[in-house]
């Protein structure tokens, strides 16, 4: 049975939005990489899949280490929560059932970790009781805006796990308490 894990960079003061404040240097870079290589698959809010939709066209100036992950993005299976979307891209299947029983369809069909991408996402998954694991990425930048981690109440959690990650980043790892 796969594992729903629920993680994003994120600021000091908890805001996982965009900003270069917040830039992810290489080692991270390629952590990311490596974590997308292993995911079973990935479920993504709206936001988040449009967001991430930057991976399917090729750019020129890309370097290595982008080619790579999105190549990593492109083959991983992706399951897209959205009300307003009508179709969505290769590999990748929209969700407007009920989203409490296609998580679990997918958590008992596969294997390993499958990633939930997007904050509002994932507390519906939460409220649901659904998310196994919470990955804090901590950036050293007080934003002070944006949106945060918690779109909701934060769960009653555990910590498992700390880790430096590179570049001043500490990844903080909790499951439900």
């Amino acid at each position: 049975m796969a594992q729903l894990v629920f993680g994003m960079n994120q600021s000091l003061d908890g805001y996982v939005d965009l900003h270069p404040e917040m830039q992810v240097g290489p080692a991270l870079f390629r952590h990311w990489t490596e974590h997308v290589r292993r995911l079973a698959a990935s479920i993504y809010g709206r936001r988040m899949y449009e967001t991430m939709r930057y991976w399917d066209e090729d750019d020129p100036a890309w370097d290595a280490a982008r080619r790579d992950f999105a190549m990593a993005w492109r083959k991983q299976p992706k399951w897209v929560v959205s009300r307003s979307l009508k179709s969505v891209g290769p590999n990748a299947t929209l969700v407007a059932g009920d989203l409490a029983a296609v998580v679990r369809d997918l958590k008992a069909r596969f294997a390993g970790e499958i990633a939930v991408s997007g904050p509002e996402l994932a507390q519906g998954l939460t409220e649901l009781g659904l998310i196994d694991e919470y990955r804090l990425y901590f950036h050293p930048a007080v934003l002070g805006r944006g949106k945060p981690f918690f779109a909701g109440a934060r769960p009653p959690l555990r910590l498992v796990a700390s880790e430096p990650m590179g570049e001043d980043v500490v990844r903080l790892s909790y499951v439900p308490a």
